[in-house]
């Protein structure tokens, strides 16, 4: 098996592959955001994460509201099972911000503690920018816990560029720094690049998690090959405007492009979306495709171990950007 190359998470000294384990699909279907998915049974849960810790994907971003700490549980549960320790398998988890203060972040911390069975929290992130306190509380109450060991970094989730700017310059004033913000980014969702988030982080060196980088699985390009396929997609996904008829017209060249690349680097359009991302902008966006199959962590495995050609970098995100400009 290829070696891979981990990189630093934002300022850290927390090292991560390129492409982490999202575990939204773990929620069981609890609570709203947990309906988004089928359930998972444990047991296809212990096989994804054991076939994405064994290929060389070391950290998983989960949250306290993916089925209301569900998807927490399933994960340790699923460490467990397979008996890797904290250093072998880091953890991303989510503080849900709605209708609450800052202080629920320190308050609530015992309870995602507990849910991921006492294991470490890498990465603590700010899951919206939306709560009754501003950005700068909520890196105070970070800070706090980094202070104590409870965590080793902090992070943020969909924060425009004002909101990211208060964050780290709020954490760099207690000796620590914004990690990372995650944010919806893919071939077919440029927006960070137009907003100044990502530009940004390159000068500060935060990273950027790419949430959604198949934008739910169009980039696959299953759906273009088979549209029968959409028919069987379950939950509100299949009403995305990318996945009607003339979101599959507008996507086609794309997904042209996407194959022919992959016959030449003998790997899958999946594959090649994901590898662009990872490769497009140096080490600063790394990405967390979620797998509910273990063909599915397989394929997010094989992403790390080839990279596209600069001219193929270039041509995927011109190709790319002539389609989102038809939108």
């Amino acid at each position: 098996m290829t070696a891979i190359r981990k990189r630093t998470l934002g300022n850290t000294e927390i090292r991560i592959s390129p492409i982490g384990l999202g575990c939204w699909q773990f929620s069981n279907g609890n609570g709203l955001v947990g309906k988004f998915w089928p359930d998972m049974e444990q047991s296809a849960i212990n096989k994804v994460v054991r076939e994405s810790l064994d290929g060389g994907i070391n950290w998983f971003d989960t949250a306290e509201v993916y089925g209301k700490g569900n998807s927490e549980r399933a994960l340790n549960d699923a460490l467990d099972a397979v008996q890797k320790e904290d250093e072998e398998a880091l953890i991303a988890t989510k503080w849900w911000p709605a209708f609450r203060r800052s202080s629920s972040i320190i308050n609530t911390f015992e309870e995602r503690r507990i849910a991921l069975g006492g294991r470490h929290v890498d990465l603590h992130q700010v899951h919206q920018p939306f709560s009754f306190s501003s950005p700068a509380d909520e890196m105070h109450a970070m800070a706090d816990l980094m202070d104590e060991g409870k965590i080793g970094s902090a992070g943020v989730s969909n924060f425009n560029l004002k909101q990211m700017k208060e964050a780290h310059e709020t954490l760099q004033e207690r000796g620590y720094g914004l990690a990372s913000n995650q944010v919806k980014y893919s071939l077919l969702d440029r927006r960070i690049e137009e907003n100044g988030i990502l530009d940004y982080a390159k000068e500060q060196n935060i990273t950027i998690i790419a949430y959604s980088p198949l934008e739910q699985g169009i980039l696959s390009g299953k759906y273009h090959r088979n549209p029968d396929l959409v028919k069987k997609i379950q939950g509100p996904r299949k009403l995305a405007p990318n996945f009607r008829p003339k979101g599959m017209k507008r996507t086609e060249p794309l997904i042209t492009l996407m194959r022919r690349l992959a016959e030449d680097y003998d790997v899958s359009p999946t594959q090649i979306a994901l590898n662009w991302l990872i490769h497009q902008h140096g080490d600063t966006v790394v990405a967390i495709p979620g797998a509910s199959k273990t063909h599915h962590a397989t394929e997010n495995i094989r992403t790390m171990q080839f990279e596209l050609s600069s001219t193929d970098l270039f041509a995927l995100d011109q190709m790319a950007k002539r389609v989102v400009e038809k939108q």
